[in-house]
């Protein structure tokens, strides 16, 4: 098992509590775990420990399936330290770990320090998935572990979960998706050179290359970003489209226009979180016409931005 540097985690072999998953979001569900996990460490004088799956089980097993994931390795990694883990474990998940039986999978984990392991009721583990939370407590009975299950978390009645996080992604439901997360869906990467065109007709845009993770669908968005590199700034307020730009003929980008700002983001690394859609892509007969509606999302955006709850924005 390996940091998410790439380098042996020298707290991997401390007593711990640990909780396995893939974690993918750091959703609320997640969150509660990790908040169980960190109670139990404290009340026994232990560490907390997330461990975290590479490539997600599924891509390995079966790629055609493998879901499109909410985060990527490092920004997991910083989410799950900032919700109250104390280290972050990636385990590789190669032919031979996959091959585990659920015993071998358990056993694993106390020979790297387990004393505890938080799990939510649905956990599978070992080869084929043959291992379930029943299994897991009477192991934990027979090798002297505690066995935590947490139960699901909902919102407005629906349980939170990755698999619906990309569903109201995939609709556009940022808001939604932003609920279930507890903070706004991001998109990271680095601000290319463009085509200029948002710049001729009096919205200039960060040209955004997003690393691969699931980005909401086409269409005009309310967003917050911030500067992680070279500097870290300011957070940031404006509007993003994502999409073809039919209008323009222009094809696929992911733009962001930021409100009030003159600088110079060519190079930097730009993270943009995503707050409320405001409408999907339209051809208009041209330029005036695009112009007209840009500018009441730049106006819409602002009203919306204004009012969204703070603690969904305070994660960028």
């Amino acid at each position: 098992m390996q940091g998410v540097t790439g380098q042996v985690d020298a707290t991997h072999a401390l007593p711990s509590v640990i909780t396995p998953g893939n974690h993918d979001g750091v959703h609320l569900g997640h969150r509660a775990v990790i908040r169980s996990a960190r109670q139990y460490a404290q009340l026994h004088g232990l560490s907390t420990r997330a461990l975290t799956f590479d490539p997600h089980p599924a891509a390995f097993i079966d790629p055609s399936r493998a879901p499109t994931m909410l985060t990527t390795q490092a920004r997991r990694a910083e989410l799950l330290r900032s919700v109250g883990a104390d280290a972050v474990t990636v385990q590789h998940f190669t032919r031979e770990f996959a091959a585990l039986s659920p015993e071998a999978f358990v056993e694993s984990l106390l020979a790297q320090g387990a004393r505890a392991l938080v799990v939510g009721p649905d956990f599978r583990f070992g080869c084929k998935r043959a291992g379930d939370v029943q299994l897991l407590q009477a192991l934990g009975k027979e090798h002297g572990f505690a066995t935590l299950i947490e139960p699901p978390v909902l919102i407005r009645g629906e349980r939170v979960s990755s698999s619906a996080i990309r569903a109201a992604l995939r609709e556009g439901d940022v808001a939604h998706a932003a609920r279930l997360l507890g903070r706004v869906h991001e998109l990271e990467g680095r601000v290319v050179h463009g085509e200029e065109r948002g710049r001729g007709i009096g919205f200039p845009t960060a040209n955004l290359d997003p690393e691969a993770v699931q980005p909401p669908s086409d269409g005009v968005y309310a967003v917050v970003a911030r500067q992680l590199a070279p500097t870290r700034s300011e957070l940031l307020l404006g509007v993003a489209n994502l999409g073809i730009r039919p209008t323009l003929g222009a094809g696929r980008s992911t733009e962001v226009h930021l409100f009030d700002f003159d600088g110079d983001l060519y190079g930097a690394s730009l993270r943009v979180g995503f707050v409320e859609r405001l409408r999907g892509e339209t051809r208009f007969a041209g330029l005036p016409e695009l112009r007209a509606q840009i500018d009441k999302d730049c106006q819409r955006a602002r009203e919306l931005l204004q009012t969204c709850e703070k603690e969904l924005l305070s994660w960028i």
